[in-house]
């Protein structure tokens, strides 16, 4: 936890809600494209950052200074994104929007080549839609967070070699979820 962040969280669990909106400036842009690589659809990824920030206001006091904060609010986030992907699949409906996840293929100059990557994107976000929770988020974290192994070990608290094992595997079933896409 930086000082910042542990300073904020004091203040915090000591009711100064003030300090709220310092956690919101510094993670509000993390949270957001944590939330959006998960559930893939704009409207859903901002109600989960904004209902994160919310449960950090509510768990303050119960807050564990010894842990750093970044993962702890991370764990918040994914809780909230596998019960709105779970509340999905009993509904059996797949909410995303290609258009906002355009951060994760860069657009092409040609109408030839964009139309291209549109069909790309389609095929990638309907992949990594039926991948299960923990290999979308491995490759989440990989590819589109721009993570290394070393943060995503510390990120998620397991040993670097299970992150490259993790990692390995998810690349695997999602090219296979890809080809059958075709």
């Amino acid at each position: 936890m930086t000082n910042d962040d542990n300073r904020l969280m004091s203040e915090l669990k000591s009711g100064q809600v003030t300090a709220l909106s310092g956690l919101v400036e510094k993670y509000k842009k993390q949270a957001y494209f944590v939330a959006l690589g998960m559930v893939g659809n704009s409207e859903d990824a901002y109600d989960i950052s904004q209902e994160a920030f919310l449960r950090v206001y509510r768990s303050a006091k119960t807050y564990n200074e010894e842990r750093s904060f970044f993962p702890w609010f991370y764990s918040i986030i994914l809780n909230l994104c596998r019960n709105l992907l779970k509340k999905r699949s009993i509904n059996n409906s797949r909410s995303v929007n290609i258009d906002d996840v355009s951060y994760m293929l860069a657009d092409r100059e040609t109408p030839e080549k964009i139309y291209l990557e549109s069909e790309e994107k389609q095929r990638l976000l309907s992949s990594l839609s039926k991948l299960n929770f923990s290999d979308r988020e491995i490759i989440n974290l990989n590819h589109f967070r721009m993570m290394n192994y070393e943060e995503i070990s510390g990120l998620l608290d397991i040993p670097k070699g299970t992150v490259m094992s993790r990692l390995y595997y998810a690349r695997k079933r999602l090219a296979q979820l890809m080809e059958e896409e075709v």
